[in-house]
């Protein structure tokens, strides 16, 4: 029922330089490691080692018929990630249905429903530092800023007419929707608007999150959508959960990523790949304030759980994610995969049994009362 799995880090531009190397105490690569999978999905499957009777986790789910209704995730961000927000399961599904009633090749790059599943999102930070951004700030708030950039871009006119339109759209009728879609409307008074506000908070210390952003997606209108949301910084241990709807960024720091396995993307900003605004509207949750930090649960002295809601309620995403420092038993009513980041544990259920230095990642292949032995920090991804 242990089954040691493994998986090549993704190399994507945002990521950090041999992060997931420093996140499992392996050699270093000296590249880009920003994400490395551990489950089933079909576009980059964790290899199972050893003498198992599968070569991956999606020939285990179809041979055995279990699933995993999760994919876990070691994420290390150098660089800001696109904004973006994720469909709830009766909008995947209906957006699925419709995109395929259109023939919309499941690779077109402006195809938004690849599958008809949620994308529920929660992440622990590793270490103090992990930074993002998630949901709205409140309207007053947002507008009392954008007063503060009046003062001071009223020396370039069509950016000064720019910002009051977005004032305009703020103050209106579900104004925090309607001006977040405006940033994305391609008006021709957003790049002076833009180029003003990259050059405010170039020299402006209150805006200097903006500039930051701005290095890595420069002249992106995204760098004003950020304005809109609330900037939250982790320590170690800390987790943000990430619903239906919710808009969010991850800007730097390295965390324990659990989400649902779907590939579902409405992107806000901050990117090079298609922004669907329209869905972008149908999904996006514009309500402002509200804590995202997720409280874990006490399961015993040593072991914690984050569970993002009451399990078995219409909006239960299917999983939970246990962080373990020291010995305890933890449950598991289906299949999960365990990854440890620091010291050193040992995984025991029945007869069997498996180590688990820093580094090692497994599959449980099946319900269990799982007893964990040793110390450091170890998470456990359960269905």
């Amino acid at each position: 029922m242990f089954h040691e799995i493994d998986n090549t880090p993704r190399d994507y531009a945002w990521g950090l330089v041999d992060g997931v190397a420093h996140v499992r105490g392996t050699a270093p690569t000296g590249r880009k490691e920003a994400e490395l999978w551990l489950g089933a999905h079909p576009s980059a499957p964790s290899t199972v080692l050893g003498d198992a009777p599968w070569p991956t986790l999606d020939a285990w789910e179809r041979e055995t018929g279990a699933t995993l209704p999760f994919l876990l995730k070691v994420l290390c961000a150098a660089e800001p990630l696109s904004l973006q927000a994720h469909p709830s399961t009766a909008q995947a599904e209906e957006g699925f249905d419709r995109e395929n009633a259109l023939g919309i090749p499941l690779d077109a790059p402006h195809r938004t429903y690849r599958d008809p599943h949620a994308k529920p999102e929660l992440i622990v930070a590793l270490h103090d530092g992990f930074e993002a951004l998630c949901g709205f700030r409140p309207a007053a708030e947002v507008q009392a800023d954008l007063q503060t950039l009046a003062g001071l871009i009223d020396a370039a006119p069509d950016a000064s007419a720019a910002l009051q339109t977005w004032q305009q759209h703020l103050a209106g009728a579900d104004g925090i929707r309607r001006a977040f879609l405006w940033l994305l409307s391609g008006d021709e008074s957003l790049p002076a608007l833009v180029t003003a506000v990259t050059a405010v908070a170039e020299r402006d210390a209150r805006f200097a999150l903006l500039a930051r952003i701005a290095e890595a997606h420069p002249a992106d209108p995204g760098i004003l959508g950020a304005l809109m949301l609330q900037h939250l910084t982790l320590r170690a241990g800390e987790a943000l959960m990430l619903p239906a709807g919710n808009i969010h960024a991850y800007l730097r720091g390295s965390g324990i990523e659990l989400m649902g396995p779907s590939d579902n993307v409405m992107r806000g900003g901050l990117t090079g790949k298609h922004i669907d605004t329209v869905e972008l509207d149908r999904v996006l949750d514009a309500r402002e304030g509200g804590d995202p930090r997720l409280a874990p649960e006490v399961v015993s002295d040593g072991v914690r759980v984050f569970r993002p809601v009451e399990r078995g309620t219409d909006d239960d995403p299917g999983f939970e994610l246990y962080a373990i420092e020291s010995d305890g038993e933890i449950v598991l009513d289906g299949a999960g995969i365990a990854l440890a980041t620091d010291g050193e544990f040992e995984l025991a259920s029945d007869d069997q049994r498996i180590p688990m230095p820093r580094g090692r990642a497994v599959l449980i292949s099946r319900p269990a009362t799982v007893r964990v032995t040793g110390a450091g920090r170890l998470f456990v991804a359960a269905g």
